[in-house]
């Protein structure tokens, strides 16, 4: 690698140029647009989940270094990249309080509804990694009992908390999914949740999906649905993205356009890990912080709201940080548009999505309702009496 390495970046992974350009020189561009061109003469490629960085990009490149900064790596060849010695590195856990506490808000707001009836929700978490062990803690915050699948746990622990798949899904209210998509290997993921896997839940079941879209079989989801086989969806990944079935997301409760993981705090969260595995494969020190980089907290302090019910106070609260029903509404403007300009507008609501912090940037104040104010602490806003 040059003395001043050639990076090119997605011009979507926030403070790209400002964290890398005291690195190397630093060319930003649209992910899903990069080809083989773009990237012959980088030394450095640092990308999202709509790139696929795979022979077909990368032969005949310089690049020595790709970044990805996502959890999920299904869009990365890592066998090619390993063959070419090629260094990978990506971002696990940048993201997950940020799914965790979508899917909070969304629980939420299926509280509110009606289709859930708090605190007897039981929750059955597939994939307890760094976002599933997070939605887990939500949950035991909200007073929800939750019921974990993670078979590669299973084996490695030998946790007896890590349950069948098929003994937790005909008890569980709600299904949520945090899994990788993987198509080989004892435990692959691709399409696990099929026609059985949709039959052997609970009738009137809950099912979430904030992984990735190929990890269901759309298709039987939609049948599920249309045969009162489960009460509801909550959806933010989608098997053909950015082309969206339509006919799926008028079926779903919740449905956005793959940003669960989208808060301003992870996307920068990714950009450090990012930075910082460059700066240690180029064995330079780390003078990046993600910490100077972050604006004020855009809503610091909300008055605790004055509501009869505890989990309804909590949805309000939350809702002032977070309403994942705008998220909502935005998506379902995607009905009104023509088929090919679809996958443009879905891929514009990623880009051009509003700040959202973590729940921790926010004050609760005020007094009252002491069980609202120990769930909400617990969910991880800073709670002041």
């Amino acid at each position: 690698m040059s003395a001043k390495p050639s990076i090119l970046a997605d011009e979507n992974i926030p403070y790209a140029r400002q964290a890398f350009e005291d690195i190397g020189r630093v060319r930003l561009m649209p992910g899903r647009n990069m080809r083989p061109d773009d990237v012959r003469n980088c030394d450095a490629l640092l990308v999202r989940s709509v790139t696929t960085v795979d022979a077909k990009l990368l032969d005949g490149s310089s690049v020595a270094f790709v970044g990805t900064a996502t959890i999920g790596t299904d869009h990365a060849d890592e066998k090619y990249l390993r063959k070419q010695g090629i260094r990978f590195a990506s971002a696990p856990g940048s993201n997950a309080l940020s799914v965790a506490e979508y899917v909070t808000a969304a629980l939420l707001e299926l509280c509110a509804a009606g289709i859930l009836k708090p605190p007897a929700v039981t929750v059955a978490v597939i994939g307890v990694g760094n976002v599933g062990g997070r939605v887990a803690a939500k949950l035991d915050a909200l007073g929800f009992p939750s019921l974990l699948n993670d078979p590669p746990l299973a084996e490695a622990t030998g946790d007896k908390k890590y349950r069948p798949l098929d003994e937790i899904l005909p008890l569980a209210d709600v299904v949520t999914l945090h899994v990788p998509l993987t198509r080989e290997g004892p435990c692959p993921t691709h399409r696990m949740a099929d026609a059985a896997f949709f039959a052997a839940m609970k009738p009137g079941a809950v099912f979430i999906n904030t992984s990735r879209g190929s990890v269901m079989d759309e298709l039987a989801l939609k049948k599920a649905l249309s045969d009162n086989r489960l009460s509801a969806a909550v959806l933010d990944v989608w098997s053909e993205e950015p082309d969206i079935n339509v006919e799926t997301l008028e079926r779903a409760f919740i449905a956005t356009p793959h940003i669960a993981g989208y808060s301003f705090d992870g996307k920068v969260r990714g950009t450090q890990m990012l930075y910082d595995a460059l700066a240690a494969y180029l064995g330079i020190p780390a003078k990046w912080k993600m910490e100077h980089a972050l604006p004020p907290p855009v809503i610091p302090e909300i008055a605790l709201p004055k509501c009869d019910e505890p989990y309804e106070t909590v949805r309000k609260a939350v809702c002032a940080v977070y309403d994942v029903r705008e998220d909502d509404g935005r998506m379902r403007k995607l009905r009104l548009l023509t088929p090919p300009n679809r996958g443009a507008y879905f891929d514009c609501l990623r880009k051009s999505y509003p700040v959202r912090r973590e729940f921790p940037n926010t004050r609760i104040v005020g007094g009252g309702d002491t069980r609202a104010l120990e769930m909400l602490a617990k969910c991880g806003f800073q709670v002041k009496g």
